[in-house]
């Protein structure tokens, strides 16, 4: 075995040791066991990504246990490591000694492993076992943390959907594994390759959370506890689309043009629905949750784009445009890892998630705030910062198609381009409001008033993941060329601190933030010791209290009723008044979730009268069981007759 091999085997014996440790009721030892060997895995995923050779057993189209690791595993697995080892040093400082905590430590070990084990898996059973392992262990985390109604019903939800959605994957991994493609040739075209295309694209997008398959997303993520609704956002959806990735680019040959066209509509609907979803939630980690949709629905369009470029003879493109996939995949899980795990301080310290009644916690909570801060412009997509430079690299890669191409694939180029770029100016919005009203201005309530810095290990694991948006502006240019060699195409490009693509001139993002941060040093000089004196606001006479502050709702007022005809909020005005005299007047308003009122509340009904139609075919009798089992033969045979079944 060599070294590489070692490090990540030790680092997953820890990982389990610490789990099956938090069972003694030694919580922090426990993380910290568990810690140290996400740490240690680390550095074997980026060696093996960074170029070095693969690591254990190669694919096979057995059912023996076997684990292995290769590039875009090694990449996968570092994404994984990036986000855990935060929530691990964030859930070591939160959680209480005893009680719950003892099991919600046993299973974010298993939750971890779970993952890690699904992009190190080299054969059907191991992928199989990991794939279900990673949907039920955080279902059980969230019953665990809370036990009320609102958990129970989330938690069915998501249990339900992703289940039935699971039925795809195991068809796309069953049927590959029967035809030796795991280990072999890939599958070529055909009414096969088909059935498994439409098999994957239902199962692995339903748990990347992409619309219209995403409802189970902001039920599931808000209930959970914060560190692993930082692992479920950051890291489990996009196993989803490590799991299509696979598919598209290894176990499939020639994957005709429908699919990539399929994926751009989805990616954009799901950015769209994401985003738009986000601006109108109150409640924080709702909100992040959405927001997931949106990123999700990104990392699919540059999926989508790369397919399309590799079928209209630009691979250079088809590999950039993955690269950026890959990118955005990295990002998010800084960013919205930062952010989720920041939600659950401020819960804490605040004692609500709702964020009209924070404000002001910036000077409160001076190192949690800031990074809180960067984290939301990261994730609004402002310049200089990660998720506009992956944003952009997705955009420069859709251009590409209506500047190259003259049939359809035009127009489906520029209708992702211009969703993506419409996406992107909705992100600004919506997270610049949450970010002034979360953390400037006054405190809105009490609790927010006396909110304080958490432990040091909740902040410096939020400022982790935030300094880390930074870092990854930074190194795009070295990052893009190494994931470009990880899916279709091929680009001869370099690595450099800056990102040079060809024919768009580059991003020199480095220099531009050392530009920035010399001007800055230099206007904060200027400035000397003085400081801006404190005036009083104008409120038209009255008291400058929370009631008359901004809130979420009327920050994006202007935005809901230009798309109100889509949304369709519901509205509602109680006057109470006493001998004539209105002594007040309150005003409720909502946003239905339309995939829910429109689409699954109506297969629900459909599936339970369904149910009771079946219900009645348990009659008990032999002869009638009988008569299924022959019409169910007949059916077979008819299938195999007219060659739809092989």
């Amino acid at each position: 075995m060599t070294a590489t091999g070692a490090a990540a085997c030790a680092g997953a014996g820890l990982v389990a040791a610490g789990g099956l440790g938090a069972l003694t009721g030694r919580v922090r030892a426990s993380l910290t066991a568990q810690g140290i060997g996400v740490g240690l895995t680390a550095v074997a995923a980026l060696v093996v990504f960074a170029g070095g050779a693969p690591v254990g057993a190669a694919f096979r189209s057995g059912v023996h246990p076997a684990f292995g690791l290769d590039a875009l595993s090694g990449f996968f697995l570092l994404v994984l490591c990036v986000v855990a080892l935060p929530a691990l040093a964030y859930a070591r400082a939160a959680l209480p000694v005893g009680g719950r905590s003892v099991a919600l430590a046993a299973l974010t070990a298993a939750f971890v492993l779970a993952m890690a084990g699904l992009v190190a898996a080299r054969d059907i059973t191991t992928f199989l076992a990991c794939w279900e392992l990673m949907t039920l262990v955080p279902a059980a985390a969230m019953l665990v943390a809370r036990q009320d109604e609102e958990v129970r019903r989330a938690v069915m939800v998501y249990v339900g959907i992703t289940h039935v959605a699971a039925v795809g994957v195991w068809a796309t991994m069953l049927i590959l594994s029967a035809h030796g493609v795991l280990g072999g040739a890939p599958l070529g075209p055909g009414g096969l390759q088909s059935f498994v295309l439409v098999a994957a694209l239902v199962g692995f997008l339903t748990k990347a959370g992409i619309a219209p398959l995403h409802v189970w997303l902001p039920r599931a993520h808000p209930v959970a506890p914060s560190h692993i609704s930082a692992l479920m956002s950051g890291v489990m959806i996009m196993l989803g689309i490590y799991g299509l990735s696979r598919v598209l680019f290894l176990w499939l040959t020639a994957v005709p043009t429908w699919v990539g066209v399929v994926l751009v509509g989805l990616g954009s609907l799901s950015a769209l629905v994401g985003v738009l979803y986000a601006l109108v939630q109150r409640e924080l980690k709702r909100l992040l949750a959405f927001s997931s949709i949106e990123h999700a629905g990104i990392v699919v369009l540059g999926i989508g784009a790369a397919l399309l470029l590799g079928s209209a003879g630009q691979p250079q493109w088809a590999a950039i445009a993955f690269a950026g996939a890959m990118l955005q995949i990295l990002n998010h899980a800084a960013f919205k890892g930062a952010l989720f795990l920041g939600a659950g301080a401020v819960a804490d310290a605040a004692g609500t998630l709702q964020v009209d009644r924070m404000g002001g916690l910036l000077r409160r909570m001076p190192v949690t705030g800031g990074a809180i801060g960067l984290a939301a412009l990261a994730i609004a997509g402002l310049p200089l910062l990660n998720g506009f430079v992956s944003e952009w690299i997705g955009l420069q890669a859709l251009l590409r198609l209506p500047v190259e191409e003259t049939d359809g694939l035009a127009l489906v180029g520029a209708f992702g381009a211009a969703t993506l770029a419409a996406t992107a100016g909705l992100a600004a919005l919506c997270f610049v409001g949450v970010a002034g009203l979360m953390l400037l201005g006054h405190a809105r309530s009490p609790e927010a008033g006396a909110a304080r810095e958490p432990a040091p290990g909740v902040r410096g694991a939020v400022a982790f993941l935030a300094a880390l948006c930074l870092v990854l502006a930074v190194l795009a240019g070295v990052l893009v060329p190494r994931l470009a060699q990880l899916g279709p195409g091929s680009w001869s490009g370099s690595a450099a601190l800056g990102l040079d693509l060809p024919g768009t001139g580059s991003l020199p993002t480095p220099l531009l933030l050392l530009a920035l941060a010399v001007l800055t040093a230099l206007v904060t000089l200027a400035r000397g010791r003085r400081r801006a004196a404190p005036a009083p606001v104008w409120v038209s006479g009255q008291q400058d209290d929370s009631p008359l502050a901004w809130t979420l709702a009327g920050f994006t007022k202007p935005l809901r009723l230009m798309v109100d005809g889509v949304l369709r909020t519901r509205r509602d005005t109680v006057t109470t008044s006493s001998a004539g005299i209105v002594e007040a007047v309150r005003f409720r308003g909502d946003v239905p979730h339309l995939f829910d009122t429109h689409l699954f509340e109506p297969l629900l009904r459909l599936a339970s009268r369904a149910a009771s139609v079946a219900r009645r075919m348990q009659s008990g009798s032999l002869r009638a069981y009988l008569g299924y089992l022959m019409v169910l033969v007949f059916v077979l045979l008819l299938l195999l007759r007219l060659e739809i079944l092989s």
